[in-house]
């Protein structure tokens, strides 16, 4: 029996022999399902939800499923990384005391419960605002979903079902306008487009484009199907996130935040208005100062001791109260003027200022207030409105132009235009004044077309927006085809000595320079086809004529030649990016289609119209 066991213990175990249970391998060992990391971190489906999102936690897709197709798969890493967060452990005693509450009032202990309530713990999230974004453009970078979801909870009403608060709601009006703040105060504004979803703001800040979305104003129903729960969630964090951004663009004004706002103002729900006064004030404040520092003598150290003894809050309302009259006529336009200690501006920013300057606008009652009012100012313009504590009435004899959406007017000015809301935002996108004649009260407006399209990569560029390009270059006093002219015809020299651009010794030189391009483009080309032939020929001795005309014959097509390098590049690739080119293939097939088609249908309406 030993000799028997001896023998079976020297028997060679087989090479890639792994005892089950042990040790796992591939995917199984890198990735667990959501039940799997619930079980492990012992917590419930909806906290480790929360928690997941609030840290940017995310499932992964693992290139083969070992659980099958109906699971959710997360990585090892992370939930390791979830496991030593200090807030699991706050999120379990948040959860053990609301059952201490919900005990006292089984027992119908009121007091106890109303006691326990005050005592509640809480948590903040600038910790994990910190670990998710280091640097300030990490922030700035990841600023289009959150500003989205806090224009979208500050359009909304407060449901008690949804757990939507009134709080939670003027929070994110609050945190919106001092963004809308900023981003006017800077000119940072790019593009504007209003659609069926809502109107799609642009802005450019540290290099970083930043777009968000925010809804029209109206009456906002909220469906059955959403999952309101896991929403609030994102807007938690984004709430934190957006405050501090709000915070590092502030002092990099140097304006001090939170801002104190004029409480008429904030009453009257022009807070837009109200925080553009105030980082006018505090900005002019805060250029004072170094000037007074320079002179300051003994009694002034003084009276700065005294006056830091008082209360901070109180000494800005009252500066606040004392710089800013409730009535100062344009005091928006100050929002305007360019402060001492700014930097340097860039050429886009530089010409968003230029483009509504020395203009006043007025907005009627029917208009979308609020979109107008962040707008114009970005862009260099002063704008009241229909209402208390507006800069300026209706009836100052300065205003420029009038934004109105009904067809019929009480009473007209002579002195002002009357145009339709979309001429701003298409004079924005233009970076020009258009012509208002397309833009009256009562007519069809032009199409409104989208900043964010390029035309040129798309293959069709409508009619409006070539009307728009030759407006640009006649701005800019450049010299653009006419429609059905090509630009060969423009760099002709006798057409641009006949329309009077260039002087006849200019039209001669011109002349002699493009027969010469001429001439070099012809030798190139009969190089480019000699060398064709010569590579395609076969070798010969004997150059005889004869055998040089049969080969120019022998010659394939070009076509016919791309079309078989194109197939042997497709044989020798793999399946996958076969598919992928094959995709991209179609895809431009449809684009071509669809452009063909537009195109037709243009022809159809031009005839129709003629």
């Amino acid at each position: 029996m030993a000799a028997r066991k001896k023998h079976s213990s020297m028997v060679p175990r087989k090479k890639h022999y792994r005892p089950p249970g042990k040790k796992r391998e591939g995917n199984a060992a890198r990735y667990i399902t959501r039940s799997q990391a619930i079980k492990q971190l012992q917590v419930t489906l909806g906290f480790f939800r929360r928690l997941s999102i609030l840290k940017g936690i995310f499932p992964r897709e693992p290139k083969k499923k070992f659980k099958g197709n109906n699971h959710t798969y997360y990585h090892v890493k992370d939930v390791a990384f979830l496991q030593h967060e200090p807030l699991l452990d706050k999120f379990r005693d948040i959860r053990a005391y609301q059952k201490k509450i919900k005990k006292a009032e089984a027992k119908k202990n009121a007091d106890l419960a109303t006691l326990l309530r005050t005592r509640e713990p809480t948590y903040k999230l600038d910790k994990l605002v910190r670990e998710r974004y280091p640097k300030f453009v990490d922030a700035l970078r990841d600023l289009d979903d959150c500003l989205t979801m806090v224009h979208l909870f500050a359009a909304l009403p407060a449901v008690e079902r949804a757990k939507i608060d009134v709080e939670l709601i003027h929070n994110c009006r609050r945190l919106s306008h001092e963004w809308q703040a900023y981003v006017c105060r800077t000119y940072k504004l790019r593009k504007v487009f209003i659609s069926v979803k809502g109107i799609y703001y642009q802005a450019e800040i540290e290099g970083q484009k930043i777009t968000w979305l925010t809804p029209h104003a109206m009456q906002q129903i909220l469906p059955d199907d959403v999952n309101f729960s896991v929403m609030l969630t994102f807007l938690e964090f984004y709430e934190t996130l957006l405050g501090f951004v709000n915070f590092r663009l502030y002092h990099s004004l140097n304006v001090k935040y939170p801002p104190i706002l004029d409480p008429k103002l904030e009453a009257l729900a022009s807070d837009l208005y109200a925080l553009s006064r105030y980082i006018v004030s505090n900005t002019r404040t805060s250029t004072l100062e170094p000037k007074a520092a320079s002179s300051s003598t003994s009694e002034q150290l003084e009276a700065k001791e005294k006056e830091m003894q008082a209360d901070e809050s109180e000494l800005r309302l009252a500066q606040l109260q004392h710089q800013l009259p409730s009535n100062e006529p344009g005091a928006l336009m100050h929002l305007m003027e360019g402060a001492e200690c700014e930097n340097e501006d860039d050429q886009d920013t530089k010409e968003c200022k230029r483009l509504f300057k020395n203009m006043k606008f007025f907005l009627s009652r029917e208009v979308p207030r609020e979109s107008l009012l962040f707008v114009i100012p970005a862009f260099g313009g002063v704008v009241s409105w229909d209402g208390e504590a507006a800069p300026y009435k209706e009836a100052d004899q300065s205003i420029s132009h009038q934004i109105v959406d009904r067809p019929t007017q009480g009473h007209r000015y002579l002195s002002r235009e009357y145009v339709q809301p979309q001429w701003i935002y298409d004079c924005i996108n233009a970076r020009i004044i258009l012509p208002t004649e397309a833009y009256m009260v009562g007519r069809i407006p032009p199409p409104h077309l989208s900043p964010f399209v390029d035309n040129d990569a798309e293959g069709y560029i409508p009619d409006y927006a070539e009307t728009i390009k030759r407006l640009q270059a006649a701005a800019r006093n450049e010299v653009l085809p006419m429609p059905g002219v090509g630009k060969e015809d423009l760099d002709d020299p006798q057409n641009l000595l006949v329309e009077g651009y260039i002087t006849r010794a200019e039209a001669n030189e011109a002349a002699q320079t493009k027969k010469k391009m001429v001439t070099l483009e012809k030798q190139y080309h009969e190089e480019l086809q000699s060398e064709l032939q010569g590579a395609i020929m076969k070798k010969s001795k004997q150059g005889s004529a004869e055998h040089a005309k049969t080969s120019e014959e022998s010659v394939p097509d070009t076509k016919q030649i791309a079309e078989d390098i194109d197939t042997m590049s497709k044989l020798g690739m793999s399946r996958k990016k076969r598919g992928l080119l094959e995709a991209i293939e179609k895809g431009k097939e449809r684009n071509t289609a669809r452009i063909s088609k537009l195109k037709e249908r243009k022809k159809k309406l031009k005839s129709s119209e003629n």
